[in-house]
C-alpha cells in the first residue's frame, strides 16, 4: 500500500505575520511550523504504515527552506520526502497550488492521498478537493476516522452536529481534520535517520500535464486586494447598571444588531 501525504510549511502566527509589497506572505522572513491539519493527516498515514506496512511519501510545495518540514515528517516516520520548488511557482493561489501538486503527484504511484482540511495561513479548504478533481479521483473531506477495507477506504466524516460514514474505492483523496488524532513526536533516532536520507527536489520541468498559464502568481485567478496582520479589537463599551437595567441594555443591543 502506498500513501502520499501533502504537507505545508506555514507561518507560526505566534511569531507575527509579514507581507511583501505585492500583498503575498513573506514566508522567508517568518518562523514556520507544519500545518496542524496536515500533521494529523501524516499521523493517519503513519498509523496505516504501522498497521499495514504502507509506504509513506510526503510532498510539499514551497521555498527551499520547506525541506525542514519534510525532515520533520521523515523523523516522525515517513519513508520519502519530495520538495516541489521553483521560482515560477511563487505567489500561487489555491488553483495554481493544486495544479502544481497534481502535476507532481502524477509522477507517483499511490493508493491513498491525504491532505489537511485547510492551512492556517489561508483557511480556504480548497487545495485538497481541487487536487482530486485534477487527478480524477474521489475525495472524502473532513475525516475524523479512517479505516481500510480491502481496496476501499471507509471514512467517518464530520458534518455539523453529526457525521457521515462514507466508503470509496482507492485511489482516493482524504482531507484530514486536526481532531483526527494526536500526532506522534519525533524520536532522536528518527531525527538522525531523517538527516541521512536524501530529499527529492522537483521543479517546473518535473510537473506532468500542467500548463504554464496555470502556475505561480501569473496563473492565479485570485488576486489579493489588501493584506494585513490581525486587527486588534478596541476596549469596547463598559457600563455599570443594576440587574434590571442590565437586562434591558443587553436586549436593546441584541435587537439593534438584529440578533433578536
Amino acid at each position: 500500500m502506498k500513501v502520499v501525504v501533502c504537507i505545508k510549511q506555514v507561518p507560526d502566527t505566534k511569531g507575527g505575520v509579514k507581507f511583501k509589497p505585492d500583498g503575498t506572505l513573506d514566508r522567508a522572513a517568518m518562523l514556520t511550523i507544519m500545518n496542524p491539519d496536515d500533521k494529523a493527516g501524516l499521523e493517519a498515514a503513519l498509523r496505516l504504515k504501522d498497521q499495514y506496512g504502507a509506504e509513506v511519501t510526503v510532498v510539499t510545495m514551497g521555498l527551499p527552506k520547506a525541506e525542514e518540514v519534510l525532515r520533520e515528517a521523515m523523523a516522525m516516520g515517513a519513508d520519502n520526502g519530495i520538495l516541489v520548488t521553483d521560482r515560477v511557482l511563487g505567489g500561487a493561489d489555491t488553483w495554481a497550488t493544486s495544479q502544481t501538486l497534481a502535476g507532481a503527484l502524477r509522477n507517483l504511484d499511490y493508493d491513498l492521498i491525504i491532505t489537511g482540511r485547510q492551512a492556517i495561513d489561508g483557511d480556504t479548504a480548497q487545495v485538497g478537493p481541487q487536487i482530486s478533481e485534477h487527478l480524477g479521483i474521489p475525495v472524502i473531506s473532513y475525516a475524523q476516522e479512517i479505516q481500510i477495507d480491502g481496496d476501499s477506504v471507509i471514512v467517518k466524516r464530520q458534518y455539523d452536529d453529526r457525521y457521515h460514514m462514507l466508503k470509496a474505492k482507492m485511489p482516493c483523496l482524504i482531507t484530514a481534520l486536526s481532531e483526527l488524532n494526536e500526532p506522534r513526536y519525533m524520536t532522536p533516532g528518527g531525527i538522525f535517520d531523517a538527516y541521512k536520507k536524501d530529499i527529492t527536489v522537483w521543479g517546473r520541468n518535473d510537473l506532468k500535464d500542467v500548463l504554464d498559464s496555470n502556475l505561480g502568481l501569473k496563473g492565479s485567478p485570485t488576486q489579493i486586494a489588501k493584506a494585513s496582520d490581525k486587527v486588534r479589537k478596541g476596549a469596547g463599551e463598559k457600563v455599570v447598571l443594576d440587574p434590571t437595567a442590565s437586562v434591558n441594555y443587553i436586549v436593546d443591543k441584541l435587537t439593534e444588531k438584529h440578533v433578536l
